[in-house]
Formats: structure tokens, C-alpha cells, sequence
């Protein structure tokens, strides 16, 4: 009967906390719609959504089982069902209706579905004359034009404003002064190239996201349906609730995880911070810290294998490589920054004097594995089928398959007809700002590509930075940093790998780590203030200062700032080669390095550091980022020195 009663109580009690972190969830999403002007519908309205949505998502889940279609008729339907969901959800203004589409949406969705769709219709006809007719550079313009307001309602005026300026510089070239001006082109032109080739509009970014990121957001779909979340709750507090600030360390794993099926840093805040921050806080965490560790481990996500973030599939596109050589080459590096946050979190738990949480209210690994498992099994399926070879698009397909199939083993994971629709409705509606912001990109892409300025800038950062990979570095850094301020992280690492990625490969850096350290910055630039918008959506789960949040984030995840510039250095750190005994020493080094640069950020190992302490550690960390047996030996040996010291300090504070 105790026994009963203890079972019981503890059900009672994951019950609750269940409750309360949907309860949680429900208000971060409510408050997400209205800050992203979300229209909510009801009745005929959102019946007419839900059917769209799900349209979409058999569409691609067909064309991925069965074969998808020609390249620019895929994409053109992928982009028709993209502006129909944008002006059906996403009002113009704030004076716009929210329970229906304006006259003025109406508008908007018939010129850009007939000018998306016009492809699809018209490009048999134009491959055959193979030269345009006035139709074609009417729709082209009509489209580009709406694609501009679809970016400004989904994405930001930011984007919008970005693409704006590419356009004028296409047209306008010719009076621009020095080496940025080029002869001009025509209005023509220009639409030719944004809207019959494929460098433009319907380019690499549409083609990816009109294949592999959409199957992708629709599998992490699923996996939510079927209860990966609450899964992977229990599973991060049973593997790192023992430990020493496990509260904090819980987000962590719990991120790390979630990662795997969601490559969103805003996401994984949403998804994991609504029971990781009040863990943190109520385990002694200063809310701000709490909210803080949250954003840089969601942002790690972005980075975390399998899925990543939807950029991820581009550069595979960019660099002409199998995805399954992005995800590999990403491990290492993701491990380094998850560890370097381990680190801060670890220290900081340590100067509080914490303790680990209490045994008895842990579930055990054994029931968490018992119960939910099976869900694992989709994401072994998806890494599997890409090691052996098979592409993303297979590998995404197969995976929502298996975990529609793995669902029936339990009744709490079972899937129904409501949560299938559900699932596809939800794929289709998440897919649409990523999707629109792929298809802008693509403006500047063809301008970039047509006017040449790619070439020029690349020569000019070289030139700038006097053949310096170290500056180079540095100023493509800044440049993602600058353009993650206003950008999604995929429009983000698009703009910086067609710009500043050749001039890193210029200089001889190895191409795959020449765009991964785009890719990476791209991602950290989330977490970046003034406009950390990872952090800001940390803080509004917290109740806390976003400006508060994003500066104490950015200096948890400054460490994580070193990781890109030691693969860039050490391009053994992505898999690259086949000497393994340097990708081990390469491994090891960037270990000490990162756990080194947090200690001398925390001020703090096993007692408070002096400066001369502080500044060894410093040293060290940055000794190891530049590959070679000296510089690793100085920076390993100032590590263990300082190390030493403090062990020597602690144990003479403990005797006395």
C-alpha cells in the first residue's frame, strides 16, 4: 500500500509539472503569435488554413516518396504554397483585420500565386523558344515585388530593406564610384535573371528549402506529436539532474537533444526554458543566469547533428557535398560548445556552493527508456540512412515514416487523426518564414552573382586585411555578426558565404571551414546584443531584462567565440583527412582551450583567481586556438600551471 502510494504521488507530481510547463508553452506561443502579428482563425477560416497546410505537406511528402518534380516547376509550387499561407496569416499592418484577409491580402495572394505558379505553367514553353516574351517580365516583376512584402509581414523589413538595396545596386552600378561600380543593367535583365534562372529566385535556397529543410521541420513535426518533448525533458534530467548545478546543466542536454529534431535557436528556448528556468531559479540560479544559459543552449542547437539548422542544407549545396559530410564535420565542434556552456555552468554552480538535486526526484534513465524510448528510433533511422549514403530527402522521408510507426508501441505516443493533421498542419505553417526568407535571399544571390560583386569583395577584404587570415577572420565575424542584428540565421550565412567565405578560401583555408565558420557565426549572432533575439525570447520566458539576458548570455557564450577560429586553423576539428592522430591531438587541445577561456571568464576554479592567474589561463586558451606542438605545449602548460595553483590555494583554504 506505501508502495501505491509512492507511485502515485510521483505521478501526481510529473502530472503537475507536465501541466504547468504546457501551461507555460502555451502562453511563450501565445505571446510569439502576437508579437509576430499571427492572424488566429476560427470556424470556416481555420478549416480553410488547416487544408492548405495539409495540402502542402502531402505535396512534399509525395514528391519526396515518389519522386520530386523538375527543379523550378518543385519550387514553384513550393513558393505558391508559401505566399498563399503568408497573406492568409500574416496581416499587412497593425490596422488589418485578424479574424479574416483584408481585400488588400486578396490582392496580394492572386498576383503572387498566378506569378509563382507561372513557372510551373510556362517553363515547357520557354525551354523550347528559349528566349522571354513580355508575360515573362511581367510576372517576374510582379513577383519579385510581392516576395518583397511576403519577407517584410514574415520575416522583417530588415530582409526586405537588404534585398532593396542589392536590386538598386544591380540597376544603378554604373554610378558607383571605385572599385564597387560596374557597367549597369537593365530592368530586363535583372528580371531575367531573378525569375528565369536559376540563380535567382528559384535558385539553391528555394530548391533546398522546397525539398530538404520543409521534409525536416515536418519530421521534428512529428516527433512533437508523439511526445519527443516530454522525452527528451525526463531524459536530460535523468543524465544530468546528479550532477553538481544539474538544474542548469539539465538545459544543456535537454537543448543538445532537441537540437536533433529542431534547428531553431527561438525554438528550443521556447521548447526547453518553460521547465529548465524555473529548475534554475529555484535551485539558487539568479533568474537573469537562468534565462541566459537557456538562449546560448538553444542557440547550440543550430549546431547540434543531425538536423542542425536549415542553413546547414545550403552550404551542402554551396560546397557540392553530401549532407552527411556537414553533419559529421559539425559533431566536434558542437560537442566544444556545449561543453564550454558545461564549463560556465559548472563553475558558477561551484562558487554557489550547490548541491545536486536529490536522487528521489530524478526518474530513472531505466523507466524514461522503458516508457518513451522507442522515439529514438526515427532519428537513428535518419543518421543511418545518411551515413550509408542515402540524401537528406530520402533520410527525411523515411524518418517520418518510422515515427509515425513507432507512435503505436504505447498508448501515450500513439498517434490519432487529430495529431496527424495536426502535425502536418503545424510542418507547413513553421516552414513558411524560413521558406520566404530563402526565396529573397535569392535577389541577392543573382545580383551577387550577375554583377560580380562577390569576386570584388572577396579581393577587397584580402587586400584589406593585407593577406592576414587572422584578420580576415576577424572581419568576416563582424560581418555575420552585423548581419545577424537584422537577418534570419539562413538569409544570415547565405549573404556571408557568397561574399566573405571566397575570400577565406583565397587565402587557402579549406572551403568546408571556410563556410562553416560563416555558418557558426551566423548562428552565434543570435546571441549577440544589441539584438540577441535568443536571448530576448529567454528573457520574455523569465520575466527578466532582455538587455540583462543578451549580455550575460554573450559572456556565457563567449568561449563558444573561439571554437570557429581554432578549426580554422585546424580544420582536423571537422573530419577533414584521414590522420587521426592529429584529430585527436586537435580535439584534445581545443578541450583545454575552451574550459580554460571559461574558467578565465568565470574569474573562478576551485577558489577566486588573481590576476596573474586569470591572465595565464587567458593566454593558454588562446595559445591553443593556432595549430602547432609549440603553441599547444605554452598553451597547455600555462593551463595546468594555473590549475595547479588553484588545487594548491584551495587545499591550504581547506586546512586552515
Amino acid at each position: 500500500m506505501i508502495h501505491q502510494n509512492e507511485n502515485t504521488k510521483q505521478q501526481n507530481q510529473e502530472t503537475a509539472a507536465e501541466v504547468i510547463s504546457e501551461e507555460l508553452a502555451e502562453k511563450v506561443l501565445e505571446k510569439a503569435d502576437a508579437e509576430s502579428r499571427f492572424r488566429k482563425y476560427t470556424g470556416q477560416w481555420a478549416v480553410l488554413i488547416t487544408v492548405i497546410a495539409v495540402a502542402m505537406s502531402m505535396f512534399h511528402l509525395y514528391t519526396s516518396g515518389f519522386g520530386t518534380l523538375m527543379a523550378m516547376k518543385q519550387r514553384s509550387v513550393h513558393l505558391g504554397f508559401l505566399v498563399l499561407l503568408t497573406f492568409l496569416l500574416y496581416p499587412g499592418s497593425k490596422r488589418s483585420p485578424r479574424s479574416r484577409p483584408s481585400i488588400i491580402d486578396w490582392v496580394w495572394l492572386a498576383l503572387s500565386l498566378s506569378s509563382s505558379l507561372y513557372i510551373f505553367f510556362a517553363f515547357d514553353a520557354f525551354s523550347i523558344r528559349g528566349t522571354a516574351i513580355t508575360p515573362d517580365y511581367v510576372m517576374g516583376t510582379i513577383l519579385i515585388v510581392c516576395i518583397l512584402e511576403a519577407t517584410r509581414r514574415t520575416v522583417g523589413k530588415e530582409l526586405m530593406i537588404l534585398s532593396l538595396i542589392f536590386l538598386a545596386y544591380g540597376y544603378w552600378g554604373e554610378y558607383i564610384p571605385g572599385v564597387l561600380g560596374h557597367t549597369g543593367f537593365s530592368f530586363r535583365r535583372i528580371v531575367y535573371q531573378l525569375f528565369l534562372s536559376s540563380e535567382g529566385i528559384f535558385g539553391i535556397s528555394l530548391g533546398v528549402s522546397s525539398t530538404y529543410i520543409f521534409l525536416f521541420i515536418l519530421f521534428g513535426a512529428f516527433l512533437t506529436e508523439t511526445g519527443m518533448g516530454r522525452f527528451i525533458k525526463d531524459l536530460a534530467m535523468s543524465l544530468a539532474g546528479r550532477t553538481i548545478g544539474g538544474e542548469a546543466k539539465v538545459s544543456i542536454v535537454a537543448s543538445g537533444l532537441m537540437g536533433m529534431i529542431n534547428g531553431s535557436a527561438v525554438g528550443n528556448v521556447a521548447a526547453t526554458g518553460t521547465f529548465t528556468i524555473p529548475l534554475m531559479t529555484g535551485a539558487g540560479f539568479k533568474p537573469v543566469f537562468s534565462a541566459a544559459v537557456v538562449a546560448v543552449a538553444g542557440t547550440g542547437g543550430m549546431i547540434m547533428p543531425p538536423v542542425m539548422g536549415a542553413a546547414s542544407f545550403i552550404m551542402a549545396e554551396f560546397l557540392g557535398v553530401h549532407y552527411a559530410k556537414i553533419m559529421l564535420a559539425a559533431a566536434i565542434p558542437a560537442v566544444l560548445y556545449y561543453l564550454a556552456e558545461y564549463a560556465v555552468i559548472h563553475i558558477e554552480a561551484v562558487k554557489l556552493g550547490m548541491k545536486p538535486i536529490p536522487r528521489e526526484e530524478i526518474i530513472p534513465l531505466t523507466k524514461v527508456m522503458r516508457e518513451r524510448g522507442h522515439l529514438l528510433v526515427p532519428i537513428i533511422v535518419i543518421v543511418y540512412l545518411l551515413l550509408i549514403g542515402r540524401t537528406p530527402l530520402y533520410a527525411a522521408f523515411y524518418g517520418i515514416i518510422s515515427s509515425i510507426a513507432v507512435s503505436f508501441i504505447t498508448r501515450e505516443t500513439r498517434l490519432t487523426w487529430k495529431t496527424f493533421l495536426k502535425a502536418m498542419e503545424s510542418g507547413a505553417r513553421q516552414s513558411v518564414g524560413v521558406g520566404i526568407a530563402c526565396a529573397v535571399v535569392g535577389n541577392i544571390i543573382g545580383i551577387t552573382n550577375l554583377t560580380g560583386l562577390g569576386l570584388v569583395l572577396g579581393d577587397n577584404i584580402v587586400s584589406l586585411a593585407g593577406g592576414s587570415i587572422l584578420i580576415t577572420t576577424f572581419l568576416t565575424m563582424i560581418v555575420c555578426i552585423i548581419l545577424g542584428m537584422g537577418l534570419p540565421t539562413t538569409a544570415c550565412y547565405i549573404v556571408t558565404a557568397t561574399i566573405a567565405a571566397p575570400a577565406l578560401v583565397k587565402l587557402g583555408v579549406n572551403p568546408l571551414a571556410a563556410h562553416m565558420f560563416a555558418y557558426y557565426f551566423a548562428c552565434l549572432s543570435n546571441l549577440t546584443p544589441p539584438v540577441a533575439i535568443a536571448s530576448y525570447g529567454a528573457a520574455g520566458l523569465s520575466g527578466q531584462s532582455p538587455s540583462a539576458v543578451g549580455w550575460t548570455g554573450f559572456r556565457i557564450s563567449l568561449a563558444a567565440f573561439l571554437i570557429p577560429f581554432t578549426f580554422i586553423y585546424n580544420p582536423s576539428l571537422l573530419l577533414e583527412g584521414t590522420n587521426y592522430f592529429s584529430i585527436a591531438l586537435s580535439t584534445v587541445t581545443s578541450l583545454v582551450g575552451v574550459v580554460s577561456l571559461a574558467s578565465s571568464l568565470q574569474n573562478y576554479l576551485y577558489v577566486p583567481m588573481n590576476i596573474v592567474q586569470r591572465l595565464g589561463m587567458f593566454i593558454g586558451s588562446i595559445l591553443l586556438i593556432f595549430p602547432g606542438m609549440a603553441t599547444d605545449a605554452a598553451g597547455i602548460a600555462l593551463a595546468a600551471g594555473v590549475f595547479l595553483w588553484q588545487r594548491m590555494q584551495a587545499r591550504s583554504s581547506a586546512l586552515r
